[in-house]
């Protein structure tokens, strides 16, 4: 585990040459007059783990379970499906005869995925009629390419790592007139990513309506800095300066790590991580920016650590992946930086475990 803390905090990069340009959007308000029109909108559940607390040291620990949300098996339903639901319901208000099912008929939603973000963008195209091509790398397990299927995507082989595939994505829609949708933002491409983002609010206003008083400590896994950034920003208009924000990501993976320390958006390079969800060598510009100005801290923690950490989970009922346990494996490892991060017996620690357990 090593912890960098963020020199950044309150003022953010200085130079954002290169940057995709906007903001990460931070009131749920309207996420969530969306969400409440789908038919099988749900709150997931709040776990408060007094045994995990006690086990860790803590006052509290409360785990916001992702595992079931929409019947898609983690946080990423709220994501891609929103942005096309975000869409559709535009093209509704100005047409209130248009059927909802058939509002984006003949359009192609096309992404690069591990697996959780195109499930989601399958499960949106389905709904409002559109159709869904799915770059998938080499490294992703069958099992998801299945699923894809099954939610009516196209899925395509591509490249050996997210990378390889995410160029594919973006040279197919290119090509073909289809509308990239990604969970990342850069350069000349942020209003979609921004829109999945806003999506994730939902998760961090649901907490903020389950909880009785704010939490001192969130952890928080990144890949791309999706998640980070969109749960950051609720807790920052829930509870204001109050919670420290501390974002882990893998060893391999350190696109957002490397990227404060180097006060820029950089490019990483590693071994393939067993943190398949968070194994992203480069961040999304739009999470960056937020995260430089709002989070605490950066933590990467190794392979080994995640596994560990998903196991602490397991054995006290939380079933997850190595990616969905990596911000417990943040707050595990933090024992040699306790007084750094500010972690005491009476800390409230939130994380996200945003998936079940997966063949990674």
């Amino acid at each position: 585990m090593e912890l960098l803390s963020n020199i950044l905090n309150g003022n953010g990069l200085q130079n954002e040459t290169g940057m995709a340009y906007g903001e990460v959007c931070s009131d749920p308000t309207a996420a969530r007059a969306l969400f409440a029109k789908c038919p099988i909108a749900a709150v997931s559940p709040l776990v408060d783990a007094k045994d995990l607390a006690k086990h860790m040291g803590v006052a509290e620990i409360h785990v916001k379970d992702e595992r079931v949300r929409l019947g898609l098996g983690s946080f990423k339903a709220l994501g891609a499906a929103f942005a096309i639901a975000k869409a559709a319901d535009k093209l509704i208000a100005k047409n209130s005869q248009l059927d909802p099912s058939a509002a984006l008929s003949g359009q192609v939603y096309v992404c690069a995925s591990a697996g959780n973000h195109g499930l989601s963008m399958a499960a949106g195209a389905r709904i409002f009629g559109a159709d869904a091509v799915v770059y998938l790398s080499k490294t992703v397990p069958e099992e998801f390419a299945e699923r894809l299927t099954a939610k009516g995507a196209t899925v395509i082989r591509a490249g050996e790592n997210y990378e390889a595939s995410m160029e594919a994505a973006i040279k197919a829609a290119d090509q073909n007139g289809w509308t990239l949708l990604s969970d990342s933002s850069w350069e000349g491409y942020a209003e979609l990513p921004r829109d999945v983002m806003e999506g994730y609010l939902i998760m961090g206003a649901e907490v903020a309506d389950q909880l009785s008083q704010p939490p001192t400590h969130i952890f928080l896994q990144a890949g791309v800095g999706g998640l980070a950034a969109a749960c950051t920003a609720a807790a920052r208009y829930y509870w204001g300066d109050g919670p420290k924000v501390f974002v882990v990501e893998p060893e391999y993976a350190p696109a957002l790590f490397d990227s404060i320390e180097a006060s820029k958006a950089v490019t990483t390079k590693g071994p393939v991580s067993n943190m398949g969800r968070l194994d992203c060598k480069e961040p999304s510009h739009l999470a960056l920016k937020y995260l430089a100005k709002e989070a605490d801290g950066f933590i990467t923690v190794r392979e080994t650590e995640a596994i560990a950490a998903m196991e602490d989970l397991k054995t006290h009922g939380l079933a997850a992946s190595p990616s969905a346990a990596a911000g417990y494996a943040g707050l595990c490892c933090a024992g040699g930086k306790s007084q750094e991060m500010g972690l005491t017996a009476d800390s409230r620690i939130l994380i996200y475990l945003s998936e079940g357990p997966v063949d990674e």
